[in-house]
């Protein structure tokens, strides 16, 4: 089972179970069956200042990823790591299950486009 690092440091209250048991059963439901991943509930200050450093635009915006070891064949012993995905609250309010499928989707190396739209339809809940 993926293991899911909750850390919310966005001052709003987040269901983190119904977040980790979604980030698992979306993973599991795309094939990756053990592996890490950080989710972090972050201010809108943050995730805006998040955009802006690696992304070059200065906005706030409802969820961030930033894959690491993404599908690719790991030598065997080495964990999965797959990255962080960063939701803010404050953004996306109670419609927060989407742009975390849209954010895990991004961790196992899906660009934007008609593959992945269909990923995130065969993920709605």
């Amino acid at each position: 089972m993926v293991s899911v690092e909750v850390d919310n440091r966005s001052g709003a209250p987040v269901d983190e179970v119904a977040a980790i048991e979604l980030a698992q059963r979306v993973l599991a439901d795309e094939g990756i069956s053990d592996g890490e991943i950080g989710l972090h509930f972050v201010s809108p200050d943050e995730i805006r200042a998040l955009k802006r450093d690696h992304l070059g635009i200065d906005e706030a915006t409802d969820v961030l990823a930033f894959p690491i070891d993404t599908r690719e064949e790991l030598p065997v012993g080495l964990p999965r790591q797959l990255g962080d995905a960063f939701v803010c609250p404050q953004v996306v309010g109670d419609a927060w299950r989407a742009p975390l499928v849209h954010a895990l989707l991004h961790l196992l190396g899906h660009d934007h486009g008609p593959e992945m739209d269909a990923r995130e339809r065969t993920h709605r809940t």
